[in-house]
């Protein structure tokens, strides 16, 4: 199997994909750290996707995105963004609109004390 096609079997199979470097216990870089940690600290249930592990992956996904960096965010199989936007779809509410209109479990109070501390 391609790498292209691990990635598309991936998005389709999971409502909620994180490639990142690392992984949602143990991030290896700043950006997927903070994209990690807001989607942990939701409580959102999401496959991770360490691209340090394969280098096929790694570039595979940022061909099958046609977005240049790590980390990517994908929901219900359609590509997010990465650290900027998911921060700034956080603080403004957007990501739980996302979230809500895609039928993803997410904790609300978790997502306004993020925006509170950040307000």
């Amino acid at each position: 199997m391609s790498a292209l096609d691990q990635i598309r079997e991936t998005i389709e199979q999971n409502d909620v994909v994180l490639f990142m470097k690392g992984n949602k216990m143990m991030p290896q870089c700043g950006f997927s750290s903070r994209v990690a940690g807001i989607l942990n600290y939701m409580g959102i249930d999401y496959a991770d996707v360490n691209v340090l592990a394969d280098a096929e992956i790694r570039q595979g996904i940022k061909d099958f995105s046609d977005w240049p960096t790590i980390p990517q965010l994908y929901v219900k199989g359609e590509f997010v963004g990465g650290c900027d936007i998911v921060t700034e779809m956080t603080l403004s509410g957007e990501l739980d609109t996302l979230l809500e209109n895609s039928g993803v479990a997410f904790d609300k109070e978790k997502a306004d004390q993020i925006r509170a501390a950040n307000g």
